[in-house]
């Protein structure tokens, strides 16, 4: 795949998706942050609904650190894998007093060092909260980069590398909600909606669902 086709596919894209944003409900850098790091394995539809009973009780890490472990559980214990999320959330929240003056913090290398927090989701905090030109790859986009020809690797790492080096400058702030909106609705995991893709004669996929 060329450059001049990638610059139509993210045009294509942009136009078919005018607002790429993040599926999940917050109001401020660090609801982002406990969000995401809920929404490991979990849906943002569940994570919504979790989020939308906790945070109008407890949306600081002063306040988060005030339920315990305990009273956080009740209050994501719908959300898969909820014992370890909660206990490193708490963990997440002492960190960010001790050391970050409970903001979050704008750097990568902050970010990892938090617990619950990998390079995806430093990523995704990144671009949504303070709006780095970062590509976090979930796997809607290692699937969608793979299968499109945009970027094909064999692991997430690679794939993001890729993705950095080729995604046109102009798109490259919204690249990861195109994607992962495109890979969500339309380029869906088993039976992608090719009939109904703004990209279909730009795509490399060789088993394109048309009828």
């Amino acid at each position: 795949m060329n450059n001049a086709i990638r610059q139509q596919i993210f045009q294509r894209l942009a136009e078919a998706i005018p607002e790429p944003t993040t599926e999940l409900n917050y109001s401020t850098p660090f609801e982002l942050l406990i969000a995401v790091v809920l929404s490991a394995q979990a849906t943002d539809k569940g994570v919504n609904k979790a989020t939308a009973k906790l945070f109008p009780v407890a949306n600081t890490p002063q306040a988060i650190l005030a339920l315990g472990e305990a009273g956080l559980k009740e209050y994501v214990k719908t959300i898969g894998l909820f014992n370890s999320k909660a206990a490193n959330i708490i963990k997440l929240c002492q960190s960010l007093l001790d050391l970050h003056q409970g903001q979050v913090p704008e750097k990568r290398e902050d970010l990892e060092a938090l617990a619950g927090v990998g390079r995806k989701t430093a990523n995704v905090i990144l671009n949504t909260a303070f709006g780095q030109p970062t590509i976090a790859v979930d796997t809607h986009i290692f699937r969608l980069s793979n299968r499109t020809g945009l970027a094909a690797g064999k692991n997430v790492v690679e794939v993001e590398r890729k993705l950095d080096k080729t995604v046109p400058a102009q798109y490259k702030k919204d690249a990861h909600h195109l994607m992962i909106l495109h890979g969500r609705y339309t380029c869906i995991a088993r039976k992608p909606r090719c009939e109904s893709c703004c990209i279909i004669e730009l795509c490399e996929f060789r088993a394109k669902n048309v009828t």
